[in-house]
């Protein structure tokens, strides 16, 4: 389980004082575990942010991957499934932090890519300046040196069935790898 995401115990384990997890919980499990390929999300914990930006172990991991569901309020799917050096680059950006230098993360996003701004990390909403774009399934690579993202677009609008640089210039900074 991520550093930092409280434990609540909502998934029935079969055990004596454990609780089943409630419908709006597997709802949710599912959506995340639509994130990644099926062996990952099997084993992957399983974590939800609340309405006070908390976060809830819906099921525990045993891999190493933690897969959060996709979140209403953003116009587009963006379920989630990353590693734990993708876990701490995703809480840095959800905290508004600088992620750890030099901690390479992998993350797969594979039920859809998000409509998202390709410029500001923080864009609720598409507006004529924050460049809305559409990606589809694809995984990322976040927290490489400044020269593995030079190999690769950096623009406003990029071509998105091919790899490229989002959040570009800012600490956010990752590699979309367009998987259709």
């Amino acid at each position: 389980m991520p550093a930092g995401v409280a434990r609540d115990m909502s998934m029935s384990s079969g055990e004596p004082g454990v609780k089943a997890a409630s419908a709006e919980d597997r709802k949710m499990i599912k959506s995340a575990m639509s994130a990644a390929p099926r062996k990952v999300a099997a084993g992957a914990a399983i974590v939800a942010m609340g309405a006070d930006g908390k976060m809830r172990t819906l099921r525990e991991g045993k891999n190493g991957f933690t897969c959060m569901p996709d979140n209403p309020v953003t116009p587009g799917p963006d379920p989630m499934c990353m590693d734990r050096a993708g876990v701490e680059w995703a809480m840095a950006w959800i905290e508004h932090k600088t992620p750890a230098a030099g901690n390479v993360g992998f993350m797969y996003m594979l039920a859809g890519g998000t409509d998202a701004s390709n410029t500001d990390p923080y864009a609720a909403k598409p507006d004529g300046g924050n460049h809305w774009i559409k990606t589809g399934p694809h995984v990322m690579i976040m927290g490489a040196d400044q020269s593995f993202y030079d190999m690769y677009p950096k623009g406003a609008a990029p071509d998105t069935s091919v790899p490229y640089v989002m959040w570009a210039g800012t600490p956010y900074q990752h590699l979309m790898i367009p998987l259709k």
